[in-house]
């Protein structure tokens, strides 16, 4: 038998000594599509296959009991090629079943050290082995879900497709529609182009076979060369009275032919669909009873996955509720979208000129008229990845992320906004720099005690490596006594004019020191800065500020780095872990993150105050820190008083700085420090619901970032 080198078998085996199963795991190099064929004894068998990855696949296949020669091949190319021979004997699955019974117990056994290993890292890194008794049980039976699922397995990762079916099975429920009073006429706006028939027929029949059945569907197409496309549009036409097509006698792209369909809308609603996708026979039924909770609303979205190019569902896109600064970023919301009609003719329709990004700049436009957005956290919309669409990869079309970048500036130039708009090369996502005509003043605030050596480290990287010009440096001494700080104290006084030493000698409370120095503060923004960090990005005030000045905007914070430059800080989620923690602990610098998370700015519940930005006024707006809170959780507090007040707090990994962990304050090891954080943790558990954060897609899981639970494990409560 040959070997290839487009394919690469990791493991093939049979299994079940009175239910014979192939399976094969391996990985392919090729372009073009593919499929396997397996043969048992000759005659053809059915075959199960599933992605893994971005060229990994997992092959099985259900063998009759007396079969003997398997062989497997790969077509691709209208070629077929043998990959693999096995013999199927009832020997060599006995001894497959022994070698899988060992295997097993030694999974276990190093398993059991990795999860203790891991547990210890984690509590650590969490908690300083202080752990709260309300999360004891909860991260013991985390404990036992991991063992019992090989201390690997304890979640699903939607991104590996086999696992993603297995979620989809186990937790996507489908609900009969209940008639509502309210059932407004919804339009589907659907371009057409040279599509096949079968990918237009299912398209159309996803749509016919809705449980909500007030629509109507306006096709436009857009000069088809095709008479298979025309075919079937005629065929559709006859089909059903609600169906609707207008013929263009001259080819307009995208933009011109949605226009045409929304002339011929006659529904209070539109709904955006492409050619080729699939709705899920619930996504009208879950938006009209989102409807009926609130007639009011003007904008719908949901959450979406793709198909791959065999029709199985992979690659969900679990969105946040609405995040205006991640729309800057990224079309984030895309499909399936539902817009009130007036509200989409208002803002002009759909942009000539900037197709490929025509839904992004609309959302732009939509989101500046209103605030009536509504996000259903439910898959509702399947997008198609077929040859040369941006489903299967952005750089089919590279011309789309130059259009979006057009498309953020215009936002900005309407909105008043000066910025600059940079797309990341590895994302194809995008980021702003704002600008402004003169550098407002910047109050940095940096409690300490004593520790002169770390306190050094971050004074020097400010000064030495800080582009911007007008900021002042605060330093909240709180019951320092070696000689070594006071005399770093003198020798920055004497060397800078903008630096001050302000002395709060009392209990340490956090909240407190940096009240009583944001009160002395001349600056009109406030940075809050721990000792521990270290300045790598030189522009990093300049870029902050400019995030902190916009209206809209709450607290900044920037990536922090460990030593080991792995992360410390990308944003703050709600009821990770507990009260909140940090998304992306670990994860290396050069990381992209899910959707770009680690390179472009998003909207988060909260940052960090170990370095977070705010205007002044805004900070005050809302009280300050939280004086209650003396060491844990003020600065979530801080944040969700923000949010409390409309505004949106933001990560912005363009800026990075290192943080070297808490030195100052030491480690809360006493019985009365322990004490204090049971009682500040309690706080927040009575003060805020912190079981839902609206920036964190709830189909995720609360024991870890951007991962699926397992049937298994338990959502938070």
């Amino acid at each position: 038998m040959e070997k290839y080198d487009f394919i690469n078998i990791d493991e093939k085996i049979i299994t079940g000594i009175k239910n014979p199963l192939l399976n094969i795991k391996g990985t392919l190099n090729l372009e073009n599509d593919y499929d396997f064929e397996v043969k048992c004894d000759g005659k053809k068998n059915e075959v199960k296959l599933l992605t893994v990855g971005d060229n990994g696949f997992v092959l099985q296949s259900k063998l009759p009991i007396k079969s003997k020669k398997i062989e497997i091949y790969l077509i691709t190319n209208k070629q077929k090629y043998c990959v693999s021979k096995l013999t199927n004997s009832i020997f060599n699955r006995i001894f497959s079943k022994i070698f899988y019974i060992i295997r097993k117990v030694l999974v276990k056994i190093k398993v059991l050290f990795i999860v203790i290993y891991k547990g210890i890292k984690f509590l650590w890194k969490e908690h300083h082995f202080i752990i709260p008794p309300t999360l004891w049980k909860k991260y013991i039976n985390a404990f036992i879900d991991r063992m019992k699922n090989n201390g690997v397995d304890l979640f699903y990762q939607p991104f590996r497709q086999d696992e993603y079916l297995k979620w989809i099975e186990e937790n996507e429920v489908i609900e009969p529609y209940e008639k509502q009073k309210y059932e407004p006429l919804i339009s589907v706006l659907i371009p057409v182009y040279n599509i096949g028939e079968k990918y237009l027929s299912e398209c159309i029949d996803s749509i016919l076979n809705q449980s909500y059945q007030n629509f109507e569907i306006c096709l436009v197409d857009d000069c088809s060369t095709t008479e298979e496309t025309i075919d079937t549009l005629k065929k559709y036409t006859e089909l059903d009275k609600r169906v609707r097509v207008k013929y263009r006698k001259k080819n307009g792209h995208i933009s011109a032919t949605t226009n045409d369909a929304l002339k011929m809308a006659k529904g209070e609603f539109i709904a955006l669909v492409d050619n080729d996708d699939t709705l899920s026979i619930n996504a009208f039924s879950e938006v009209v009873k989102v409807l009926n909770q609130n007639k009011k609303l003007d904008f719908i979205y949901s959450d979406e996955d793709k198909l791959d190019l065999k029709g199985i569902r992979r690659d969900p896109n679990f969105k946040p509720d609405f995040s205006p600064d991640t729309l800057l970023s990224l079309n984030y919301i895309c499909h399936l979208s539902v817009i009130r009609k007036s509200i989409v003719e208002k803002v002009g329709g759909f942009e000539v000129g900037l197709e490929g990004a025509q839904d992004h700049d609309l959302f732009l436009k939509v989101t500046e008229v209103t605030s009536r957005i509504h996000h259903i956290p439910k898959i509702l919309y399947h997008w198609r990845m077929v040859e040369g669409s941006t489903s299967m990869t952005i750089s089919n079309k590279d011309y789309a992320t130059d259009k979006g970048k057009i498309a953020i500036e215009n936002a900005l130039k309407r909105r008043g906004i000066k910025g600059i708009v940079l797309k990341d090369l590895e994302t194809t996502y995008y980021r702003v720099n704002y600008l402004y005509d003169k550098e407002p003043k910047i109050s940095i605030i940096i409690p300490t005690r004593d520790y002169a050596s770390t306190l050094k480290v971050c004074l020097d990287s400010i000064y030495e490596k800080t582009t911007y010009k007008n900021f002042e440096i605060i330093v909240a001494n709180n019951n320092s006594v070696e000689k070594e700080t006071f005399e770093l104290f003198d020798e920055y006084k004497n060397k800078y004019k903008n630096f001050q030493v302000i002395d709060i000698n009392t209990e340490f409370n956090y909240s407190n020191i940096n009240n009583e120095c944001v009160k002395k503060a001349s600056g009109k923004y406030i940075l809050l800065l721990n000792n521990d960090t270290e300045v790598i990005t030189p522009n990093w005030l300049e870029i902050m500020v400019g995030y902190a000045m916009q209206k809209h905007i709450g607290a900044v914070g920037p990536k922090l780095l460990y030593p080991d430059y792995t992360v410390q800080h990308a944003g703050v989620i709600l009821g990770l872990g507990g009260v909140a923690s940090h998304a992306y602990i670990g994860a290396k610098r050069e990381d992209n993150g899910m959707y770009g998370r680690l390179k472009v700015p998003y909207n988060y519940s909260a940052v960090t105050a170990a370095c977070l930005m705010v205007e002044k006024n805004k900070f005050n707006e809302v009280n300050g820190l939280e004086e209650t809170l003396k060491v844990a959780y003020n600065d979530i507090d801080f944040n969700i008083k923000l949010l409390e007040k409309g505004y949106y707090n933001i990560f912005i990994p363009q800026v990075e700085l290192i943080h070297f962990e808490s030195k100052s304050r030491g480690l809360d090891t006493t019985s009365e420090k322990y004490k204090r954080f049971l009682e500040e943790s309690k706080y927040m558990y009575d003060k805020w619901t912190l079981d839902y954060d609206r920036f964190y897609n709830p189909n995720f899981s609360k024991k870890g970032w951007f991962v699926l639970d397992k049937k298994t494990t338990k959502k938070n409560k």
